[in-house]
């Protein structure tokens, strides 16, 4: 079974694109923390890549600092660089994302209410 369940903090604005096929994908990185009993606290970031209709909802509604909730399973994708090194990078590939800290900031300006129907989704 490959699944994976984070719950913590954007570290910067997410970004998104469109592939030549028209997918769209969004990418963020999310930090979580461990607490030690000695009063240390341990900080992980985990890459985090979203597609679709889901991409543009995080693109919309997630900016740096939300706190969020991510469900998905873990890739590795390896590819050769320009130098010809091989590199490898291990992402989420989330299928769920829940916003738990409240809208984005841009977003109270507007005063509209952000409706998404899980059929949108």
């Amino acid at each position: 079974m490959n699944r994976v369940l984070l719950a913590g903090r954007l570290t910067r604005d997410p970004e998104t694109r469109s592939l030549a096929s028209g997918k769209r994908v969004t990418t963020f990185v999310v930090t979580t923390e461990e607490y030690a009993g000695n009063g240390q606290v341990k900080a992980s970031h985990h890459a985090v890549v979203v597609w679709d209709k889901l991409a543009a909802v995080c693109a919309q509604y997630l900016g740096k600092g939300s706190r969020v909730a991510v469900e998905g399973s873990l890739q590795t994708r390896q590819w050769d660089d320009d130098r010809g090194a091989r590199q490898w990078r291990t992402e989420v590939n989330a299928t769920a994302v829940e916003l738990l800290s409240g809208r984005h900031a841009r977003d109270f300006g507007s005063g509209a209410t952000p409706e998404v129907a899980d059929d949108d989704l």
